[in-house]
């Protein structure tokens, strides 16, 4: 029998399922493998196959020295730049798309809330900005394991997707996983209000603003992080520039 040619938005539904899935999962037995293979018609072991090629091509899986599959095709490759060069148009294009061929609406099957959506032309544009948000989460939960860069917490009700560079200021970057930490509760509301930083080297680094504080609970949250090594995601390693702008402009230094 002669195999079928992946088509783009195959590629595109793979893509998305590569950046929530976390490494170790991707293997035949994952439902969410079996769910797709499903839907669009493949088997297990080819689209477990085609996200271990999505691995092969990730510089932070390489940096670690961890092999995905080999023998990926140069649609795979562009697919990957593609997303790369425009997270927030290709996130949103694989949402839709996936929801389409479940036959359920964009905001259901991206599991956002639908109670305070508002009606008329502004709620496209919630929509859209909901459902990024929530692939970036799911991208950059996946990335670190579901644990805590810091303490290793892993429990999912505890941890956010902290964005390094608001989402306020880069446009560009709101929903590229290398511009997120996954952090517990704690440490992304220090992280955000500039409390701590993780410097270009990766190493947390806590605010004079409070070392000289006298609470045990300072002490035991953030002070005996100072200068810890951050535990790194196996993938969408974050990138340097973001870091530089965290500690620059949002740490109180």
């Amino acid at each position: 029998m002669t195999k079928k040619n992946w088509t783009r938005n195959e590629l595109i539904l793979a893509f998305n399922l590569y950046c929530k899935t976390p490494f170790g999962r991707i293997h035949i037995h994952n439902p969410e493998i079996i769910k797709l293979a499903e839907i669009i018609g493949r088997t297990t072991s080819a689209v477990s196959w085609k996200l271990a090629n999505f691995a092969s091509l990730d510089p932070t899986l390489k940096e670690r020295q961890i092999a995905g599959a080999t023998h990926g095709s140069r649609l795979d490759t562009e697919i990957w730049n593609e997303f790369n060069q425009n997270w927030e148009q290709l996130s949103f294009e694989s949402e839709k798309l996936l929801a389409n061929l479940a036959g359920k609406p964009v905001e259901v099957v991206s599991e956002i809330s639908l109670s305070d959506l508002p009606e008329g032309k502004e709620r496209e544009s919630v929509v859209k900005t909901r459902v990024n948000q929530s692939f970036f989460r799911k991208a950059v939960l996946a990335a670190y394991d579901y644990r805590c860069c810091i303490t290793g917490l892993s429990l999912p009700e505890l941890l956010n997707a902290s964005h390094i560079v608001p989402w306020s200021i880069d446009t560009q970057n709101r929903v590229n996983p290398q511009n997120g930490l996954c952090l517990n509760v704690i440490h992304d509301r220090a992280f955000d209000r500039g409390l701590m930083t993780v410097t270009p080297d990766f190493r947390v680094k806590i605010s004079p603003a409070i070392k000289n504080t006298s609470n045990s609970a300072v002490q035991d949250f953030l002070l005996r992080y100072d200068n810890a090594q951050i535990h790194m995601p196996t993938r969408f390693k974050p990138q340097n520039e973001f870091l530089s702008y965290h500690n620059n402009n949002i740490f109180r230094a």
